[in-house]
């Protein structure tokens, strides 16, 4: 047992003591600045035992599963500080690059607004059917879930069903199926993934069964990797004008509030522009946007994706031309001479960041780039190529679309 004075939060949203009695950083989740701990050290990691002194900005945590679930980690933390830690770290993360810009007040997506979770499930005690929910901090171990303050209630309310629905995915005694639910503008989608196929995948029975359960559910649609298990309605969402039909397991922002806020500012950065380039476009959450000011080259590496994007442009009328090609933007990012006639390129890459094509939009002649972002660090790192091509950083949108927990969206904008 130690006792440590918590200096700030690190990046995984753990407290950090940086001279912890001579001894270096030691981390302590579901602690705060200022504060003075007794904690149960294992190495540089630890866990509170008690709390000698607690912070002024320490608030109740308003879901009853905080601190055991690992799907939050803030919760116990003010809401003015904790934005304000969420710009920190993406100051913090430009820092170790060389850079500096204007950092915009953290955009606060509302809580019970998620409509897209991930759920795991397991097998419940003999007779009490299949248990739902999240993992335990630091753990494989699973807690079931009642309520998520962070979650659409209409989710919520369909945990029951969701539960019923798991229960035949878990025929094999190897099969550790994950629920990947998003809820659409005609009912709830679940891909499921991490069922044991090596002994022949579902039997027809578990897929019979699962097809009841859907349908007592009333969900849209029931897939098993992509493979469509049961379906009743085609999962549609709206972008924009357009009206688009989801491709199982598709990408989608998990906050609509926070997709809004930025694909709004994405679009007020873009006005003016003639010819725009929309690269990892998904299935269009900022292409049917910008096609309403000029004309859009849509690239994304999904092919399901840039065919549910082409099939809601046939029926979207009032766009300017789009032309979506499905192109690894790794192996084959679009060349500088492919942009020699584009004003304003914008960019959503995975949190790997975009090394390869950076490379080409630093050789380009493009005035403006508008960069979106679930990675502060490798958004630093492509930064630093367009900043040193000529580009400057103009500013950065933060975006807390992930409540409570470290993660951190934004936006940067880029011009010559």
């Amino acid at each position: 047992m130690r006792e440590l004075t918590i200096d700030a939060v690190g990046a995984q949203g753990d407290g950090l003591s940086r001279n912890a009695e001579g001894k270096g950083a030691a981390f302590v989740p579901l602690t705060l600045p200022g504060e003075r701990v007794l904690a149960n050290m294992e190495g540089a990691r630890g866990e509170v035992a008690e709390i000698l002194a607690p912070s002024p900005d320490r608030v109740t945590p308003p879901c009853r599963h905080f601190g055991t679930c690992g799907g939050c980690a803030l919760q116990h933390w003010a809401a003015e500080p904790y934005l304000a830690w969420k710009a920190e770290q993406v100051r913090l993360q430009l820092s170790m690059e060389g850079l500096e810009t204007e950092i915009l007040p953290t955009f606060a997506a509302p809580p019970a607004s998620r409509r897209r979770v991930a759920l795991h499930a397991r097998k419940g005690p003999k007779g009490a059917g299949a248990l739902l929910g999240f993992k335990e901090r630091r753990s494989w171990s699973l807690v079931p879930i009642k309520e998520c303050p962070v979650t659409d209630p209409r989710l919520v309310a369909a945990l029951p069903a969701l539960a019923r629905l798991a229960e035949p995915f878990l025929e094999h005694p190897k099969s550790a199926p994950t629920l990947h639910v998003t809820l659409t503008g005609t009912g709830l989608d679940i891909d499921v993934t991490g069922v044991e196929r090596k002994s022949g995948g579902l039997s027809a029975d578990a897929r019979m069964r699962a097809a009841m359960a859907a349908s007592e559910g009333d969900f849209a649609r029931v897939t098993l990797a992509g493979e469509t298990v049961y379906g009743a309605r085609q999962p549609l969402v709206k972008l924009g004008q357009a009206v688009v039909a989801l491709p199982p397991g598709a990408f989608l922002q998990a906050v609509p509030a926070a997709e809004r806020a930025m694909v709004d500012f994405t679009v007020a950065e873009a006005q003016g522009a003639s010819r725009l380039a929309d690269l990892y476009c998904g299935v269009g959450t900022f292409t049917f946007r910008l096609a309403e000011i000029g004309a859009v080259h849509a690239a994304e590496m999904s092919a399901p994706a840039i065919e549910a994007l082409k099939t809601a442009m046939g029926s979207t009328s009032g766009l300017k031309p789009i032309h979506a090609e499905a192109r690894d933007l790794v192996r084959r990012p679009v060349l500088s001479t492919e942009l020699a006639k584009t004003d304003v390129v914008v960019i959503d890459p995975p949190r790997a960041g975009a090394a390869e094509q950076t490379v080409e939009i630093a050789k380009s002649k493009v005035a403006k780039v508008i960069s979106v972002s679930c990675n502060p660090g490798t958004f630093a790192k492509d930064a630093r190529a367009l900043v040193e091509a000529g580009f400057r950083l103009e500013k950065v949108l933060p975006v807390d679309q992930f409540v409570w927990s470290p993660h951190i969206e934004l936006v940067g904008v880029f011009t010559r």
